[in-house]
């Protein structure tokens, strides 16, 4: 018997098709479907008996297949709501139809069998998944590694996941990858000019730190990723409510996601070559904290003025990304859990971001789509920058008024980049508030495959 045939068939089946039910099912089967009034709704699951108890085979609805807006992700619900075993996907099914349906189903199971279960005495099993033919099963294991890199380290709680962990961890991929990590800690940042990553982190007894690692050819396109490492975000002395603090453990998503970015780009080797820096902090409250009003320098020169504490994470962002520029790369990417103000005007699962290259914008949106990962382009609405005016200062780092708080923030950032061809900011969430196909609750991939997408098309020719 082939290793195939040990495992249960799923049938994928539209509930526009000619029957709910496949032309290869039993006589038996068929009568059980229908007796179960089995219609084929989305994510609608039928299992049909065999006559020994075991399962002789999944029905699994996908709604209309005429719907464009059909989610082949929708195949994330399988390993959440099938029995412990092994099951193969029925290809000859609506999936022959589009290569790149059969790969993102695929990948949607492994991205929905993901749980965070580092604090569970018991664990139970998940089903298995067959590999169908012709899915480039390295590329869907990679991207799934990746995205669950990231959600990991955003579900860690802060006690254990600090600036040391968060060394630790990317100390370990670099390891993994043959890359080179430099670390820059505690007052040493002021003497390697970064007084903006050591003014947010200072008040923490966890040393604040700039982690800096490179890999591939030095003579290839030069990527650079920036991910905000705020590893917990009291306020500072500008002190949230406690309401708004028991998710700040995910204020470092922006360092989650590039992690993993980076480990799907260096697994893949793309023929780049590869900056990431991650300014790891932790933006905590004693006698030392900086404080509304002071006048910090930055990296590059410009004083900022500090409107409000609580906007720590584009401050960090900014020293880590004037060093970036300096290196003039081919592309500078920056991803941060950065405003509130994106969450009111898209929501959890939509992540603005914002360029001025229009064919990088273009080309994001596209990948967006293929790969069924949400993104919106925002403007960089050059009227709003006159809102980070400072009677003293070079410039306030929170706007004037309460609008437009993404974009402006945005535009605070884009002052920190001049020499980089390219540059694109990532303001996500980094969270899912509940429970979706291929996306459990908790920490959140977003935007990193799209990104990934982009640049495999882009580099590896």
């Amino acid at each position: 018997m082939s290793e195939q045939a040990k495992s249960t068939p799923i049938h994928f089946v539209a509930s526009d098709g000619e029957s709910h039910v496949p032309k290869a099912m039993s006589a038996a089967g068929t009568q059980w479907a229908e007796s179960t009034g089995f219609a084929a709704k989305e994510g609608e699951i039928c299992l049909i008996p065999s006559l020994d108890g075991s399962i002789e085979a999944v029905l699994f609805g996908i709604g209309k297949q005429s719907n464009p807006n059909r989610s082949p992700l929708l195949a994330g619900l399988l390993p959440v709501r099938l029995p412990e075993g092994r099951y193969h996907y029925v290809i000859e099914d609506v999936l022959a139809e589009d290569d790149q349906a059969l790969f993102l189903a695929v990948l949607a199971w492994h991205l929905g069998a993901y749980r965070f279960d580092r604090y569970k005495e018991n664990s139970k099993p998940m089903p298995e998944l067959d590999w169908p033919e012709g899915v480039d099963r390295e590329d869907v294991l990679r991207q799934a590694k990746g995205s669950n890199l990231a959600r990991d380290l955003i579900n860690i709680p802060a006690n254990d996941m600090g600036p040391d962990e968060l060394e630790a961890v990317t100390k370990g991929l670099v390891d993994t990858h043959g890359a080179i990590l430099t670390v820059i800690k505690g007052e040493a940042l002021l003497e390697h000019n970064f007084p903006m990553i050591h003014a947010v982190g200072r008040a923490s007894p966890r040393a604040p730190r700039l982690l800096d690692f490179v890999w591939g050819d030095e003579s290839a396109p030069k990527v650079t990723l920036v991910g905000k490492g705020v590893c917990f975000d009291t306020g500072g002395l500008d002190l949230k409510p406690s309401s708004s603090m028991l998710l700040m453990k995910k204020d470092m998503g922006g360092a989650a996601n590039v992690l993993g970015l980076a480990s799907m780009i260096m697994s893949a080797q793309l023929p780049v070559r590869l900056r990431v820096l991650i300014p790891a902090v932790e933006n905590a409250v004693s006698g030392n904290a900086f404080r509304p009003g002071d006048v910090l320098q930055s990296h590059k020169g410009l004083t900022v003025e500090i409107g409000n504490t609580d906007a720590e994470g584009r401050l960090v962002l900014a020293d880590a990304m004037a060093l970036a520029d300096e290196e003039e790369p081919e592309l500078m990417i920056d991803m941060a859990t950065l405003t509130g103000a994106a969450r009111v005007a898209l929501g959890p699962d939509l992540p603005p971001f914002y360029s001025d290259d229009a064919d990088l914008v273009a080309s994001l949106s596209a990948e967006s789509r293929s790969q069924w990962d949400p993104l919106w382009n925002m403007p960089l609405w050059p009227g709003y920058d006159g809102n980070l005016s400072s009677d003293i200062a070079d410039v306030n780092h929170i706007s004037t008024g309460g609008f437009a708080g993404s974009i402006t923030a945005a535009l605070f950032l884009r002052r920190f980049v001049d020499k980089s061809r390219s540059w694109v900011h990532f303001d996500i969430y980094g969270w899912a508030p509940a429970a979706q196909p291929a996306r459990p609750k908790g920490g959140e991939a977003q935007a990193i495959r799209a990104i990934y997408s982009h640049l495999k098309e882009k580099y590896a020719k």
